[in-house]
């Protein structure tokens, strides 16, 4: 009898000991936030450093030789066509004009003359009063008289072309720039300023920036040919704005732009061909001169993986995940990354969709542990175009 309750007391403490075990376990098996994987198509960017224009730079410069005697606008403002930018000295200018006046009115006088004569010589001609000869010379006096004037009439029109070089104006609505001369300079000719300032439109920017020859075969290919890199067919949109532009500060112009010239061809030097690029500017934020980046779509990938960047170790440039198995296992895997969308990394290589990888206390667990996944929405910062 007492051997009967030993007996039966060494197997209510076996199965209360076992009973703990899975009482201890299960509450020392922790809850870790994890990220499950997911494939989706998700485009590729790729960068280029360019450097910002106007739609149009246009110089102004001093077309004939003189004193600056008067400007008339504020550097850095904004013109419109047609405003009176500067004034050169015209006196000299003035005096050629009226001496063209009277050279011209001299003509005029020497026409009348040659006119009367040979209206007088013809009807004796007709009578065979005079000599043909006779006529002959009174005509041609008559027709040069005629050269003479038109003569004068073009030397007037030079010199008055001239003057009105002497007030410059601005050929188009834009912001100008600095002056390169003052009141009381010498314009016109060198080592003195000829260009004395440009005037640029900004309402709407070009970004010229490089492709090397191999990039702009992916382009070529894709916007041009309606070709993918394995030479199949794809199908061509019509253009519209889809590129980005990077400011200096790394802030995002708020308006798209479009290729809209593309070099005739690729530099042997350097083996890059030129592209450029327009973007709205109506806020006139972007001047001519910055340099900025444009961000351009050139492929797709089709059954990507994105992750958050909270998830990838890095040592040495080897990145790694912790990852869950069939039995919530953590082991850890290496993988490849390529480019970064907004807070995600893009995976290469390594996972595959429906996997789970520690989210969140990565520095609290470790291969091989047990843990209870708690599966987390999360989306990148920036939406995936």
């Amino acid at each position: 009898m007492k051997k009967f309750f030993i007996l039966i007391a060494s197997i209510s403490l076996l199965l209360f000991i076992s009973c703990g075990d899975d009482i201890q376990k299960q509450m020392f098996t922790p809850e870790i936030p994890v990220y499950k994987t997911e494939t989706q198509r998700i485009p590729i960017y790729q960068e280029f450093v360019g450097e910002v224009y106007g739609l149009k730079d246009i110089s102004i410069r001093a077309r004939v030789v003189g004193y600056l005697e008067q400007i008339y606008f504020n550097e850095g403002t904004k013109v419109e066509k047609g405003k009176l930018l500067y004034r050169i000295e015209s006196q000299l200018y003035e005096q050629d004009v009226a001496a063209k006046l009277s050279a011209l009115a001299e003509a005029k006088t020497l026409l009348a003359n040659a006119e009367n004569e040979l209206n007088r010589y013809k009807p004796l001609a007709e009578v065979n009063a005079i000599s043909k000869s006779d006529l002959d010379a009174v005509q041609t006096n008559y027709d040069a008289a005629l050269a003479g004037l038109e003569a004068a009439e073009a030397n007037l029109r030079a010199s008055q072309i001239n003057l009105g070089y002497t007030k410059i104006y601005s050929p188009l609505t834009g912001i100008i720039g600095k002056t390169k001369a003052k009141v009381g300079d010498f314009v016109g000719q060198s080592p003195n300023p000829v260009i004395l300032n440009v005037v640029s439109q900004i309402d709407q920017i070009l970004v010229e920036f490089f492709l090397t020859e191999n990039d702009y075969l992916k382009f070529a290919r894709r916007y041009i040919e309606g070709k993918d890199e394995k030479g199949n067919k794809i199908k061509l949109e019509k253009q519209k704005p889809n590129l980005q532009l990077i400011l200096t500060d790394g802030s995002i112009h708020e308006h798209k732009g479009v290729i809209n010239f593309i070099d005739r061809g690729v530099d042997p030097l350097t083996g890059a061909v030129l592209i450029q690029a327009s973007f709205p500017n109506p806020t006139g934020l972007i001047r001519p001169g910055q340099f900025a980046k444009v961000k351009a779509l050139v492929n797709y990938v089709e059954e990507g993986i994105l992750i958050p960047q909270r998830c990838v170790s890095e040592i040495q440039g080897i990145f790694s995940v912790l990852i869950l198995d069939e039995d919530n296992k953590i082991e850890k895997r290496r993988i490849e990354v390529g480019q970064k969308y907004s807070d995600f990394w893009l995976i290469t290589d390594g996972l595959k969709a429906n996997e789970m990888i520690v989210y969140e206390g990565i520095q609290k667990v470790r291969e091989g542990m047990t843990i209870k996944p708690v599966v987390k929405e999360v989306k990148p910062l920036e939406p995936i175009e």
